[in-house]
């Protein structure tokens, strides 16, 4: 497992604190202060781990994680002061894997990536999904019904990933929001019945049961 990480943060006072945290864990840190810098860094060197902020000299986080997301896979955290719905969305939509506000604790920081690279190394056995004619390749990011790959935005393949990680739980739509779009989220319940209708446009065929059932007053299930 690569435990290095790659701290992207303008704030030399944030950045050092995180730094002295995450060595005394057992992670091995280096530091850039700058959007251009840093992304250069990113895509020279293998990183377990890139803590993104968003407002950076030279190249603004989102910009950074655009361009890495292009060209490599690397877990993504971005650290930012902007705690709006659409700055969060933006984020992710251009690939970061979570997000963190400032101000933080650091025990939440710690908690947050501990359980990205739990996700992310996980066995080789478990990084590839199977339901049904359905094959979702974590490593790859790819999904394929049959023969045939499906292309699905980010959001759409959080949520899948989330079904096929909890087949034959019936997940409510609050279980839904925490897992795909962060516990903090402001974003209405009403969002999840929305990419529930687009992930059934793309996979479900007419004549076919759909892979998503609804459990009315409950929420959704994968059952196999």
């Amino acid at each position: 497992m690569n435990h290095r990480v790659l701290i992207i943060e303008d704030e030399a006072n944030l950045a050092r604190f995180i730094e002295l945290d995450l060595t005394h864990e057992g992670y091995e840190v280096r530091v850039s202060h700058d959007g251009r810098e840093g992304l250069e860094l990113a895509l020279s060197e293998e990183w377990g781990l890139i803590l993104l902020d968003v407002m950076l000299p030279s190249l603004n986080g989102m910009e950074v994680c655009r361009r890495i997301r292009a060209v490599k896979q690397t877990p993504i955290i971005m650290i930012t002061a902007r705690d709006s719905v659409f700055d969060r969305v933006m984020g992710l939509d251009n690939g970061a894997d979570d997000y963190i506000v400032k101000p933080f604790a650091i025990e939440e920081l710690l908690a947050r990536i501990r359980a990205l690279f739990r996700r992310v190394h996980a066995p080789a056995e478990e990084r590839l999904l199977t339901f049904k004619d359905l094959t979702v390749d974590l490593d790859a990011r790819t999904v394929k019904k049959g023969n045939q790959f499906i292309e699905l935005t980010k959001r759409e393949y959080d949520l899948l990933v989330t079904f096929l990680q909890n087949t034959n739980i019936v997940l409510t739509r609050d279980t839904l929001l925490d897992k795909v779009w962060g516990f903090d989220t402001e974003v209405e319940t009403n969002v999840v019945d929305v990419y529930v209708r687009y992930l059934r446009h793309k996979l479900d065929e007419t004549d076919k049961e759909r892979y998503i059932q609804t459990v009315r007053g409950a929420g959704y299930v994968m059952r196999s």
